[in-house]
């Protein structure tokens, strides 16, 4: 059994069910907005995000409709940010094909992501639940907020990993611990549990991040589909060169790195940068970090009383950190 039908088998049903809805929200008799839902729809990849929230509502009490309708709203919310996003970082690539604003347009891209963010209000909505609605309206500002300090760290001459995890908290980590709140709140779960659940989601969105900072690194550009440096073209500065640049304390690649967040350097420079990182340890410490969040996680795990469930979600947190792309 691969590790996808592992993590699924204990909610086969659920996530059919979850599939019918985020189809019918991708859906739109409007030619042109059903034009573009339909190539986002293709672009939804594994559903990692909402499935968590289902392992999660089933592990403390069992899927409901209030679960799929919260699950529904982050998707929805997720990929309204991405599709802003790719206009925001002229991305003409999301998940090895074509971004909206490529196909279509920014003025599209824009006002389909406002569509798909209403969507994700509206499931939000029907939960009828309070705590549910005010976690997935404070994920919206969480994730804006993560991309404004990441533009503004662009122009920040300093080199920090403490910085660096406020970022990808915000970006991608609460997420994940947003998902596994809300499954957990979505079968009431008691405080305690909650509080489980957004541990974990915690620890996920930390290694998932890494996990694609470490491709950045990766000679087998084709196969991940992320070329080479990318993150470096863009401006940023992941963790493993500024675990690089904090321990060597080299001032020419310091220099470098900084040509780097000004966007002012060369092809071969971010491959000298790449190189550096490499060769001083940089993806062997971002992966021994990934391996600390790993053994936290399956501890946390431990205390999931249901075998089927336990190795859904052992084996998830186990494809975040060994994933291939």
């Amino acid at each position: 059994m691969n590790q996808q039908t592992l993590i699924t088998a204990p909610i086969e049903e659920e996530l059919r069910q979850l599939l019918a809805l985020m189809r019918s929200s991708l859906s739109s008799d409007y030619d042109l907005l059903g034009r573009v839902l339909d190539h986002v729809s293709q672009q939804t990849g594994k559903m990692m995000r909402p499935i968590l929230a289902l392992l999660m509502a089933k592990c403390l009490g069992g899927v409901t409709e209030k679960t799929l309708h919260a699950a529904a709203s982050l998707e929805l919310l997720h990929t309204a940010s991405l599709v802003h996003d790719d206009v925001v970082d002229n991305s003409q690539k999301r998940r090895g094909q074509p971004s909206v604003n490529a196909v279509f347009d920014n003025r599209v891209s824009v006002l389909v992501g406002d569509y798909l963010l209403s969507t994700s209000l509206l499931h939000g909505s029907l939960t009828e639940d309070i705590h549910i609605i005010h976690l997935i309206s404070k994920l919206g500002q969480c994730l804006a907020e993560g991309e404004i300090l990441q533009l503004s760290n662009v122009s920040n001459e300093t080199f920090s990993e403490e910085i660096y995890f406020q970022i990808i908290r915000k970006k991608t980590a609460v997420l994940f611990e947003t998902c596994a709140q809300v499954g957990a709140l979505s079968v009431g779960a008691s405080p305690e549990g909650v509080e489980w659940a957004r541990s974990i989601g915690e620890i996920i969105g930390l290694t998932f991040q890494v996990k694609d900072d470490i491709f950045d690194y990766s000679d087998n550009a084709a196969a991940i589909g992320k070329p080479v440096g990318n993150d470096m073209h863009e401006g940023k500065l992941t963790l493993p060169v500024l675990h690089a640049l904090l321990t060597t304390n080299n001032e020419e690649m310091m220099a470098l790195a900084r040509k780097v967040k000004h966007l002012e350097a060369t092809d071969e420079e971010i491959a000298r940068l790449v190189e550096f990182t490499k060769a001083e340890g940089g993806i062997v410490y971002a992966e021994q970090y990934m391996k600390q969040q790993v053994d936290r996680a399956h501890e946390l795990l431990g205390q999931c009383a249901d075998e089927a469930l336990r190795t859904a979600l052992t084996t998830y947190v186990d494809y975040v950190a060994s994933r291939e792309k």
